[in-house]
């Protein structure tokens, strides 16, 4: 049984215990928060045993094996290192740093510790996912992906009302590109690799960060379209074109069907799999079951898919003009 703690106590970690409670191998056993009182109230909603006040002394604890880490982004590197110093294994939210700099400091504390690390991105571990990967090669030559996640913040409204909360402040490297923006880059980078060029642009905020923008990014003989949003909603699904047909991806958050039109005129196909309502199981399994092999790294949401969608977003941001106080550190 891995034994998990948790950082935060917001609607991310609620639906993280709920689908931790669905992978045998794992148990949540305790939970961080910045105040006792916030930390014992979350605790004794979700049946988690321990609480903690303080990092380190949570990270020094032999009440857990891993961590399950969902604070801001801006202080995913400080953390995640925390507790890899002290040989507990980490599962970190998207986006796994600030800058890639961070994260190439992520991975040296995991190499040095022996621990495994992971970028909690469920998209590309769920079922429907394997099965854009495995029938990939039906459509042909791939010239075109299109993605799009365009998600009104339910922090926006408060935003327009002078109330600029979480999501919406550069100090905690926040935005469009970075809180959803990710979810259109990774599944890319998965499939295809690092690209040869990218090209962004983003409508910026009176706070300093992204509302929406959009992403091109060049391959040579193929191109992506990425489009991301906190401030209008779409419906549109992602889009793999080939030479031979196209593969049509409902979701590219969270992969909720995937099927093939032909070309040539043959049957639409529906290569989709069963799946968990939940679908953070998928990432919660599959790092536990890592961690029981005793393998200290994704093979899918590996170091260098990590790294390399970072990257891109540094670029993305530098095109844009979007800057963290992380920058300067």
């Amino acid at each position: 049984m891995l034994r998990i703690g948790i950082i935060g106590s917001n609607f991310i970690t609620e639906t993280f215990m709920n689908a931790a409670r669905q992978v045998d191998k794992v148990e949540v056993t305790a939970l961080y928060s910045r105040t006792e009182e916030r930390a014992m109230a979350y605790a004794d909603a979700q049946g988690i045993p321990h609480t903690f006040t303080d990092l380190k002394e949570m990270a020094q604890s032999n009440l857990i094996d891993a961590i399950y880490i969902a604070s801001p982004n801006s202080l995913h590197a400080e953390y995640a290192i925390t507790f890899m110093k002290h040989g507990k294994h980490v599962l970190c939210e998207k986006p796994l740093a600030s800058k890639a700099a961070e994260v190439q400091a992520m991975f040296e504390a995991a190499r040095e510790n022996k621990v495994l690390l992971m970028e909690a991105m469920k998209s590309t571990v769920m079922p429907n996912f394997d099965a854009v990967r495995e029938n990939l090669h039906k459509i042909g030559k791939v010239r075109t992906f299109f993605a799009s996640f365009c998600q009104y913040s339910s922090r926006y409204d408060k935003y327009k009302a002078g109330e600029v909360l979480n999501a919406f402040l550069p100090e905690l490297s926040n935005g469009s590109l970075m809180d959803i923006g990710t979810y259109c880059i990774y599944p890319l980078v998965v499939l295809f690799g690092k690209p040869d060029s990218v090209k962004a642009s983003a409508v910026m905020l009176e706070s300093g960060v992204d509302g929406k923008g959009s992403l091109i990014l060049n391959y040579g003989d193929m191109e992506a379209v990425l489009l991301h949003s906190k401030i209008s909603n779409s419906n549109m699904p992602a889009e793999i074109q080939g030479e031979e047909g196209n593969m049509v991806i409902e979701r590219i958050s969270q992969p909720a069907s995937v099927r093939i039109q032909y070309r040539d005129g043959r049957p639409e196909e529906n290569i989709s799999r069963q799946q968990a309502d939940n679908s953070m199981v998928y990432e919660i399994q599959a790092f536990a079951e890592l961690i029981e092999r005793g393998e200290l790294e994704s093979p899918v949401n590996s170091y260098a898919n990590s790294l390399v969608v970072m990257e891109i977003m540094d670029e993305a941001r530098r095109q844009i003009g979007l800057a963290y106080p992380a920058d300067k550190k």
